[in-house]
């Protein structure tokens, strides 16, 4: 339907209107016919009656109840029941599916169960035979072609707009056409960037029952334009609990633990202090911030901006009898807590900080009262402590499996799955996994009975795995050679990076205390042919070409795991990444993910936070317990209870926050399942999806035999009365059986240990590990302590452990040995090649030895630029200068200062001009009329003396040069030919020095042969034909100061009669 307008007072009018209406809300109501909230077949004056009823009253739709504001008002089309039809496609993970129903309307029922259904596979089309054959049975054969038709041109637009489900009820098809009567749809937010020409400016709003709240927008305006994800949900202004939470697992996992407790709450807010202070609350107000172990934040940081709203709203927070709870870790915390601490002391503000030695929910118990505050709430060691390994000592229980440290590269590790034909054997997995025999040993021989040798690897990871990081993350990069020196690895994981936005270089790092370089390369496949040992692939890359990066890193067959670190990309484009991973036996971690750890193996990325967490959680070395968590900083907290609870984590997965993580939790439980070393299985489930019962399932057949335990968060959401998405993607339920109460019941039904609620995860792993421990399944070790590892400046200076980086890098000159080398050729070389000063600028300007004509027209760059007159505004400021006693360095800036666009520094400008117009494939005529369009000047264009009749002569000299020994000059060309133009108009807009050299030196790094088109296009960008001009002019400026001073001129003083006297006129008070 197209809105064509809104009146004030909240109608819809859609289409002319006829002489029978039909109006309904328009606020998110689905099947609001059977809700009696339409009104058919009206005269306007109907409408209007029907409206006084209904309009700004309020309504209860489910459980949710809100004031019916905004409606809608069509044409009423008369048709007959029997033309009614039902017609439904929505997204799953194996691909989209459309229902269809020959009777459709408000009586429909039970569609789930009534409709034919058909599903088309990820990236398949569908076509019209296979519609009428499948779901057009049972309509008449006069309207089959006709719904045919419609069906499959709305599948089209469905998957052309970024749908994600669109449901027609009813669609009507008479003789006169076919009409949409009502329609539901949701689109995938995430394609704005994609889709944003096509949606136009779309709202979303907030589901029925829950009002729109200004600072809702306002944040969701900062979290636009912030590269931080911000979100804030408001359920009840004048609530008592507010939450101010870090991360979307953690961030639903404190609702739950609030609505365990009986309070109510609030998601997270910036804006959450002036909201909370605007009505009291008879037992005063609590905030709490919390969050899990960050991975990579500085909570210190993050902490400061609170702290300055904390001193901005002291006396209203002190009004409202606010409490503030805070528990955080990870970076830095330990500052970041201690400040916390310091501002309630001086506002008088109750703040009771706790950092990871605490439980990440125990906070919500004292908040409310149910359990008591610490006076003095036991510290973990600070990062100190760790460096100098002053818990060597202790007798930590650890892991007498070491497979992890010195396990044989298996062959599957090495390769991808197997290529075969038929069914791939993964695909098979995922086919076969809904049916009975998904779990049993029937899957194993339907598996092997496909003909499929190759599956995805059981061991994602070991101490020799290599990989490539896309991105420049050298961060994530320098935090994962410090895992891996701390786990004393023979050499660093990473092996190289890609990085398309710069050339092929070396990026500094450390191993240890030793600086290293690792590879960046432009490409990925240069990376992979020159590393053929690597077989992960950690991509950086922004969502919007994470799939086209993924796409690629899948063409290489040594490829096995692929962690995928974006956030927001297109559900249709990671189903389409999903499938063919699966075709080529390729594990995908993520998207929306931090990645994972396979401790005293290797990490992704910045999974396990910073050094001191890795050490505090012991994850240098493997564990027992082995879990999957969708959140990535919820597994970070599933570090600190597993390390605390038992001997440690084996290996961790956070598959990410998305609707269709690249790999499911029961690909992670079924590889836990059959790894030796992991005695016990822990999965932190969430509510949407339905991936858990798959678990369930395989517990109960018996493929699954180790103990799992098993908490699904999200147990808020059947206490809201309006549909709540939380901060995951895939965390929303759209049936009962995807709620996270539904899913623990199921789970605990099956066998698996559920603990009662997040608060009591740990005491529960910490059962079973000692349970294991007793029957001798796990046999308790010694703790072997890690090296120490020197921490970076500005999170050890109090240490005196801290290295400092090197403050320069260079790559064309070399001093330190026996001769001074220009770009790796020795002095001596330059020399005996006769190289000139030409050869020498190559050299430390372009690190390549150029042509013998290139350097030659370097050089007469140099000279035709030296000098032209005094009269020129850099060779008067070095006079000036040198006049007035100045220093040569002194005289000789002041004249460069002067250099720009105005005045010799035309060369950059005009070689970009020129080359954008030229490479866009601009006419002369065209470039000229633009320029003059937008009021700018032709860079390189027009000269104050010379002519089209009194030419340059430098120019000239230099064109013929040029046309005599470049290879090709396209450009000059090109200016030439605009020069034609420039010059019909006026005869001194000629194409000047300054212009010539720029196009010239273009078409020279172009075609010489020693450069790529981005090398040559780069060093236009970074001003290197500007350094031309001002090494040449620099020689001429020396020459006016030299002559000035051999002169022996005086103090310049410039003449009265030179200098015209404007002064306003003489005012009286």
């Amino acid at each position: 339907m197209v809105v064509v307008a809104r009146n004030a007072i909240g109608f819809v009018i859609d289409g002319p209107l006829g002489p029978t209406l039909v109006v309904k809300p328009d606020q998110l109501i689905k099947r609001r016919g059977k809700l009696g909230l339409v009104g058919i077949n009206l005269d306007l004056q109907g409408v209007k009656d029907w409206l006084k009823d209904r309009l700004m009253t309020e309504a209860a739709v489910g459980k949710a109840k809100g004031v019916l504001k905004n409606f809608i008002i069509e044409p009423f089309v008369p048709h007959k029941q029997e033309e009614e039809f039902y017609v439904c496609v929505y997204a799953t993970r194996e691909g989209d599916h459309v229902l269809f129903h020959h009777e459709g309307g408000v009586e429909v029922g039970d569609v789930d169960a009534k409709a034919l259904k058909l599903l088309v596979p990820v990236g398949e089309k569908i076509h019209e035979q296979q519609v009428t054959e499948q779901l057009l049975t049972q309509v008449p054969d006069q309207k089959k072609g006709v719904l045919a038709s419609f069906i499959v041109g709305l599948f089209s637009l469905y998957e052309d707009l970024y749908f994600t489900y669109l449901e027609i009820n009813p669609l009507v098809v008479t003789q006169d056409g076919v009409y949409i009567l009502d329609m539901a749809a949701k689109i995938d937010a995430t394609a704005d960037y994609i889709c944003k020409v096509k949606w136009g400016d779309v709202e979303f709003p907030p589901p029925f029952g829950r009002e729109a709240y200004p600072e809702e927008a306002y944040i969701a305006d900062l979290d636009a334009k912030s590269g931080a994800s911000l979100k804030l949900t408001i359920l009840n202004p004048k609530g008592r609990i507010w939450t101010m939470v870090a991360g979307g697992g953690a961030s639903v996992v404190y609702s739950d633990t609030i609505c365990d407790c009986g309070g109510q709450t609030y998601d997270y807010a910036k804006t959450i202090l002036s909201l909370m202070t605007r009505d009291k609350h008879p037992n005063g107000k609590v905030l709490i911030i919390g969050g899990s172990i960050a991975n990579f934040t500085n909570v210190a940081a993050t902490f400061k901006g609170i702290v300055r709203a904390i001193k901005d709203y002291q006396e209203p927070l002190q009004e409202h009898d606010v409490t503030i709870f805070v528990r955080r870790g990870g970076p830095n915390y330990q500052e970041g807590l201690r400040v916390m601490g310091e501002v309630g002391k001086t506002t008088g503000i109750p703040i009771h900080v706790f950092g990871t030695e605490t439980h990440m929910t125990a906070i919500v118990g004292m908040a409310l009262g149910h359990r008591p505050i610490p006076h003095e709430p036991p510290s973990d060691a600070h990062t100190a402590n760790f460096l100098l390994n002053a818990s060597s000592n202790a007798k930590t229980p650890a892991a007498t499996r070491t497979a992890s440290f010195s396990e044989p590269r298996i062959t599957n590790e090495l390769c991808p799955a197997k290529k075969c034909k038929g069914v791939p054997a993964d695909s098979l997995h995922s086919i076969l996994w809904p049916l009975k025999n998904a779990v049993t040993s029937d899957w194993k021989e339907a598996q092997a009975s496909s003909g499929c040798s190759g599956a995805k690897a059981t061991t994602l990871f070991s101490k020799h795995t290599k990989t490539i990081v896309w991105g420049m993350q050298t961060r994530a990069v320098q935090g994962m050679l410090d895992f891996d020196y701390v786990c004393s690895r023979d050499e660093p994981s990473v092996a190289a990076m890609v990085y398309p936005f710069t050339g092929d270089h070396k990026q500094k790092f450390y191993w240890g205390h030793k600086e290293i370089l690792i590879p960046v390369y432009k490409n990925m496949a240069d990376a992979m042919k020159k590393h053929p040992g690597v077989d992960v692939v950690i991509s950086f890359a922004s969502l919007r070409s994470a799939f086209d990066s993924t796409v690629e890193a899948m063409q290489f067959p040594q490829i096995h795991t692929i962690a995928i670190i974006a956030e927001g990309i297109p559900e249709a484009l990671t189903r389409k990444m999903i499938k063919m991973a699966d075709e080529k036996g390729i594990t995908i971690i993520g998207p929306a993910t931090v990645g994972g750890i396979k401790p005293g193996c290797f990490k992704i990325g910045n999974t396990g936070g910073m050094l001191d967490n890795i050490l505090s959680s012991k994850l240098y070395r493997p564990g027992s317990v082995a879990y999957v968590s969708r959140s990535g900083g919820m597994s970070n907290e599933l570090n600190n209870i597993i390390s605390r609870s038992t001997d440690g984590v084996y290996e961790g997965v956070a598959i990410g926050g998305d609707r269709y993580p690249g790999s499911t939790f029961m690909d992670h439980v079924l590889r836990y399942q059959d790894t030796p070393g992991i005695k016990m299985i822990v999965v932190l489930g969430e509510i949407g999806g339905t991936e858990e019962y798959k678990i369930c399932q395989g517990i109960k057949e018996g493929r699954i035999t180790k103990p799992v335990v098993c908490w699904c968060i999200g147990t808020c959401a059947t206490m809201f009365s309006s549909e709540v998405q939380f901060g995951h993607a895939g965390a929303c339920a759209n049936q009962a059986s995807e709620t996270a109460v539904a899913k623990n019941q199921a789970l605990r039904d099956a066998g698996a240990y559920v603990p009662k609620s997040f608060d009591e995860l740990g005491d529960v792993i910490k059962t079973v590990y000692n349970d294991l421990v007793a029957d001798g399944t796990i046999v308790p070790a010694e703790e072997v302590p890690p090296p120490t590892v020197p921490m970076d400046y500005s999170w050890a200076r109090e240490l005196g452990l801290i290295r400092k980086p090197a403050s320069f890098m260079t790559s064309i000159c070399d001093e330190r040995g026996q001769e001074l080398i220009y770009a790796g050729m020795p002095i001596t070389e330059v020399f005996k090649e006769e190289m000139g000063i030409g050869g020498v600028l190559g050299l430390l300007w372009f690190q390549r030895r150029l042509p013998r004509y290139a350097c030659q027209f370097i050089e007469m760059c140099l000279m035709v630029t030296a000098d032209h007159g005094p009269a020129v505004s850099g060779a008067h400021n070095t006079i000036v200068c040198a006049r007035a006693g100045k220093d040569l360095i002194s005289s000789l800036t002041s004249g460069l200062l002067t250099i720009g666009d105005r005045f010799g520094g035309a060369l950059d400008a005009a070689a970009k001009q020129f080359s954008k117009a030229f490479d866009s494939g601009m006419l002369p005529m065209e470039f000229v009329n633009k320029m003059k369009k937008d009021g700018k000047l032709i860079m390189g264009i027009g000269h104050r003396v010379k002519s089209i009749n009194n030419p340059d002569m430098r120019v000239q000299i230099l064109k013929d040069f040029v046309k005599q020994h470049f290879p090709s000059t396209q450009l000059l060309d090109y200016a030439l030919d605009v020069e034609k133009i420039t010059t019909s108009k006026k005869p001194n807009l000629i194409l000047n020095v300054d212009g010539f050299i720029g196009v010239a030196f273009v078409d020279l790094l172009r075609t010489c042969g020693g450069f790529t088109r981005d090398e040559a296009d780069e060093f236009v960008e970074i001003g290197a034909l500007n350094g031309v001009f001002v090494l040449g002019r620099s020689m001429g400026f020396i020459g006016h100061y030299l002559d000035q001073k051999r002169l022996k001129q005086g103090l310049y003083r410039h003449p009265w009669d030179d200098i015209s006297y404007v002064l306003p006129e003489h005012m009286s008070m």
